[in-house]
């Protein structure tokens, strides 16, 4: 049996964040009802990579049902209320202010409904001067300040997917879940709030910190940490690896075991690790010289005698293949494709990809005024 098994979700989503934490509840058993305006949610409409079926749209939604509604409609905006009435969890992520208008914000259901947990995703608290602002992933991450440490010292960039949007719903997620423990201490719900920028000012917490109490920015540092050296892409003869020393015993290892170097261990230029980010120009030229004469298969090696970190700088096509990546079958309405597995649970209540409104009657006639 799985952990959310008999648990009823009802969700207004679209694209990515509420539709992770719905994916996380669904794949954990609980039955999510997904509700779509008539032309379907924003993720549907990206691309048909998948089948026919958006790239988005296929990861965030198995196990899903789909139902059409106009919720701006009495008769449909009525039949939501009911469902909302008999469900455990509401998450919503419409635009800034859309919900409470309709009396679907989080506070309002749980007023009516005291043991429901509701769930608004925003992009700014309600109670910021921010809280009217658009939100998408990439505006966020911009606004958070995640572009400004992210890219080369000449280029800053966003992260190459959608981490505003995907953290956002994994606390979403969490919240729910410790909702639901308070729940069966106490019998009663909760109204919770998750912002976007709050997720992303949370991941920024030690740019901040060394910008508030340090007194020094987080440069941009391409494929290497900002903070932490050596702990970035080293270029051998034949192709890059990444390496990573974080304590003075793998310092040690490094000089000693890799770069046959061991007058650089106490070299006060690069002794610890403040001195060798501060010097991290001079320390690259050395390593550049030293792995520039090896192979990859070669460095690895010393790397792995002197128990070391090290990773490939995959591809994607790197990660199709990869021997680590556990795969699992789901089905689409154009065919069966292979999804990533979920990093929470091997066993996943699983189910296909719902096409648009394909269990809008289903649903009607169960949360109908009078069942038939």
């Amino acid at each position: 049996m799985l952990p959310l098994e008999g648990l009823l979700v009802v969700s207004i989503e679209q694209a990515v964040a509420a539709p992770t934490c719905t994916l996380r509840l669904a794949d954990a058993g609980a039955r999510v009802i997904k509700i779509e305006r008539a032309e379907g949610e924003t993720a549907r409409h990206y691309d048909k990579a998948v089948h026919g079926t958006s790239a988005y749209f296929a990861w965030l939604n198995r196990g899903k049902e789909s139902t059409v509604l106009d919720i701006k409609h009495d008769d449909d905006r009525a039949l939501v209320e009911r469902m909302v009435a008999r469900a455990d969890v509401f998450v919503q992520n419409l635009a800034p202010g859309a919900a409470a208008r309709l009396g679907l914000g989080a506070a309002d259901v749980v007023a009516r409904y005291p043991r429901l947990i509701a769930v608004d995703i925003v992009g700014y608290r309600q109670d910021s001067p921010a809280r009217a602002m658009r939100a998408y992933d990439m505006l966020i991450q911009a606004e958070s300040g995640v572009c400004a440490v992210t890219g080369t010292p000449d280029t800053p960039v966003k992260v190459g997917v959608s981490i505003a949007d995907v953290m956002t719903g994994m606390n979403a997620h969490a919240a729910i879940l410790e909702a639901l423990v308070g729940r069966a201490a106490t019998g009663r719900g909760a109204a919770i709030e998750i912002a976007m920028f709050d997720t992303m000012a949370d991941m920024m917490s030690v740019p901040l910190l060394h910008h508030d109490y340090g007194g020094k920015p987080t440069p941009r540092t391409g494929l290497a940490h900002a903070a932490i050296y050596p702990y970035c892409s080293v270029a051998c003869s034949d192709g890059e690896i990444v390496i990573v020393v974080q304590n003075p015993g793998e310092w040690r290892r490094l000089c000693e075991g890799v770069f046959e170097r061991p007058d650089l261990v106490d070299d006060p230029l690069y002794h610890d690790n403040p001195s060798r980010v501060e010097n991290r120009e001079l320390l690259g030229e050395i390593m550049a010289g030293i792995f520039g004469r090896m192979s990859r298969v070669e460095a690895i090696a010393r790397l792995e005698a002197n128990r070391l970190a090290w990773s490939n700088v995959s591809t994607v096509a790197d990660l199709s293949g990869h021997a680590a990546l556990r795969r699992i079958a789901v089905e689409t309405p154009g065919g069966v494709f292979d999804g990533v597995g979920s990093p929470l649970r091997r066993a996943i209540k699983g189910g296909p990809v719902p096409a648009l409104g394909v269990h809008t009657d289903a649903v009607r006639r169960e949360f109908s005024e009078t069942p038939a």
